[in-house]
């Protein structure tokens, strides 16, 4: 190819770029820019973050540096799929192509819409949501006033993200949106079937759509890979968006005098429980990558391995002695190994298999109770949850780690 430097180096830097911006991490995006330098007969070197990537491009004695940035951070699932096969298809497909007809591919890739719709998308958030509350505990009442409030949540905030809000208000009024929603169906079946006020502390459920996976999961695999930028950035961004989450919710407990105690008892055995564990977690899973955009196999795909992994972690906890956070490490192995299998056979990306699979094994109600404890100056309550919310948030990406570094040779070394 008789392209110029800066040519072959816009073609790598338009690749870094899409990547970064369907959410996957700063080792996956350096080895796609990586992949296409080699194949264009140049040398790259990049330093990514959050929504920005630096990269310098190397040939012969010349070198062309160039800074790329997103105006926000995102999840497209879809995209990431088609981006990792371009990637991987580069060296055959695009070898007798002009710079031009590249970016006209790259041009088809970035311009395709998205799967769901806004109020697809809220669906999504609303049968995960449901769905994590009965894992959670709760029962009927609860999962029908979180599917409501959630949906209405989350396309609250799908509306703002679409004029271009900023990330902030749009997590902190989806939020307010979900539990004040939650208040008034509850209230409306409390007032029309005299329900036990107890079904009140399912409000948590309707606000656990906005839990940070793609960022938090990501980061702790970057930093795990000594890229400490990107891990930094992306850990830093998913606390942000925890901390608005659960300090709202909070306050919006306190203004309607909505507590978080314990579910009320379902009264089923532990076989049932255990086959109706299944189905729930296969559609939380669903539900999540509903909302990461991925196409229906993919998400059938995430659902099943989450119906697995989690239901796993779920019964180790209930009938062993194991701890919750070792039981969401052998949760998260699992998944992760069970992706592992499933890129072979079809291609999709790891992450997108894995992190819809364990989102729904992230401990928001221990957050969540650790930040209203500690709002309440019970700081010994607060602190105990908080433990045992930061122990299984450590052990997850763990599990995935250890599960790529079994099932992947390359991430087995440093490159």
């Amino acid at each position: 190819m008789g392209a110029s430097l800066e040519e072959k180096a816009s073609i790598v830097g338009r690749v870094g770029i899409l990547m970064l911006s369907c959410g996957t991490g700063a080792w996956r995006v350096r080895e796609g820019m990586n992949t296409i330098a080699r194949n264009l007969g140049i040398t790259c070197s990049a330093d990514i973050g959050l929504i920005s990537i630096e990269y310098t491009c190397f040939s012969n004695n010349l070198s062309y540096t160039q800074v790329l940035s997103l105006p926000k951070t995102g999840v497209n699932t879809d995209k990431l799929d088609q981006m990792e096969r371009f990637v991987k298809e580069f060296g055959n497909d695009c070898s007798s192509l002009t710079i031009r007809q590249i970016h006209n591919k790259l041009d088809t890739v970035q311009r395709k819409a998205v799967i769901y719709s806004t109020f697809s998308a809220a669906f999504g958030a609303a049968l995960a949501c449901s769905a994590f509350v009965f894992l959670l505990g709760g029962g009927l009442v609860e999962m029908i006033c979180s599917f409501i409030g959630a949906g209405i949540g989350n396309l609250t905030r799908r509306k703002m993200i679409d004029h271009q809000i900023t990330t902030l208000v749009c997590t902190a009024s989806g939020v307010a949106v979900a539990c004040l929603s939650y208040l008034f169906i509850f209230k409306l079946l409390e007032l029309s079937f005299a329900i036990s006020s107890q079904h009140e502390v399912g409000y948590i459920g309707a606000m656990l759509f906005v839990v940070p996976g793609f960022p938090f999961i990501t980061s702790m695999l970057d930093l795990s890979k000594s890229d400490m930028r990107s891990g930094l950035e992306r850990l830093s961004y998913a606390l942000m968006i925890t901390i608005v989450a659960t300090l709202v919710g909070w306050l919006v407990a306190l203004l309607v005098d909505f507590k978080p105690g314990n579910f009320l008892p379902l009264g089923l055995s532990v076989l049932t429980l255990m086959l109706l564990r299944i189905p729930a977690s296969f559609c939380g899973v669903y539900g999540f990558s509903m909302m990461f955009n991925s196409p229906w196999k993919m998400a059938a795909l995430s659902g099943c391995i989450g119906a697995v992994a989690n239901t796993l972690r779920l019964e180790l906890v209930d009938l062993t002695n194991i701890p919750a956070a070792a039981a969401a490490f052998f949760g998260s192995l699992v998944a992760g190994i069970l992706a592992s299998f499933i890129n072979r056979k079809t291609g999709y990306p790891r992450i997108s298999l894995t992190v819809p699979s364990i989102v729904i094994m992230v401990p928001g109600l221990y957050i969540y109770r650790a930040v209203y404890y500690i709002g309440l100056d019970s700081i010994n309550a607060g602190m105990l949850w908080l433990t045992k919310a930061a122990l299984i948030i450590m052990f997850l990406p763990m599990g995935l780690f250890v599960a790529r570094f079994l099932m992947d040779k390359k991430w087995r070394y440093s490159d």
